[in-house]
């Protein structure tokens, strides 16, 4: 007799309900956690102060930053290379995306250099664009941008090319205008996975700025790091470090939100 395939374990509706309420509790919790872990690590001494300094040696480092003006000076400066840069690589890769789900001749032309410009890592290109564009802001947004350009073309492609064809079909017997099929279809079926290569751009994102404030730059966390580096002042790197975190968790977090006003029809409800 066949053997009957085991139901997979799903969690409960009391307790997926419980883990949904209280998430931010679960968020400080899983936090607490690893300032605790990371502070018995410091006090064990496997590791000196100035390499690895504790918690609260960084945590009072970060308030005096931020008391003297540091932390918030370059953090605006990241922040102006970063909110351009995203927007301009997603809307560039969106548009591009599009042309290339609905042609499959300019797919076999552009993706040679698609893929070839993914293997070449960010750090050798933002050289030259530091050389070309000099190293002010508009560099540092054309690399986020490039970083960005990738992952939401991808997405926006595989999300376009997922709709069925049946629904197109449907929109043109009820005689459709072109840009309605775009605007009342391609559009909301492509929405969530666009929004996951938006995901993963709003982070990257960040890793863009700081290599090209790696790279050369008179200002931005990155350039902060490098500062501080080179002062051995590490609790102001972990700092830094820390706060680039909370951006791309602040950009992360838009974009769920974006995820909860653009796909409340696919959200499903919570029981009560």
């Amino acid at each position: 007799m066949a053997k009957q395939k085991a139901a997979p374990i799903s969690i409960s509706h009391p307790l997926r309900r419980f883990v949904l309420q209280h998430r931010t509790g679960f968020f400080l919790l899983s936090l607490m956690l690893g300032i605790l872990i990371w502070q018995g690590i410091t006090l064990t001494g496997w590791l000196p102060a100035f390499i690895l300094p504790g918690p609260f040696d960084v945590a009072a480092r970060f308030w005096q930053a931020l008391l003297d003006g540091t932390i918030p000076r370059h953090f605006f400066a990241t922040l102006q290379e970063v909110v351009p840069g995203l927007f301009l690589g997603s809307v560039s890769a969106s548009v591009l995306g599009y042309l290339i789900a609905k042609s499959s001749l300019l797919e076999r032309l552009l993706s040679p250099y698609l893929v070839a410009s993914q293997a070449i890592p960010v750090v050798a290109i933002a050289p030259l664009l530091i050389i070309w564009f000099g190293p002010g802001i508009t560099s540092k947004i054309l690399i986020c941008a490039l970083v960005v350009f990738f992952p939401v073309l991808v997405n926006t492609v595989v999300g376009l090319r997922a709709v069925p064809q049946s629904l197109h079909d449907l929109m043109r017997s009820l005689r459709a205008h072109p840009w309605q099929i775009v605007w009342y279809l391609e559009i909301p079926a492509a929405m969530p996975i666009f929004l996951g290569g938006l995901r993963v751009g709003a982070t990257l994102s960040v890793i863009g700025a700081v290599v090209g404030e790696f790279v050369g730059a008179d200002r931005g966390l990155g350039f902060l790091i490098n500062v501080a580096r080179g002062q051995y002042d590490h609790p102001l790197v972990f700092a830094a470090v820390l706060t680039l975190v909370g951006m791309a968790l602040a950009l992360y977090g838009l974009v769920l939100l974006a995820e909860r006003r653009f796909l409340r029809w696919q959200i499903p409800n919570i029981p009560r």
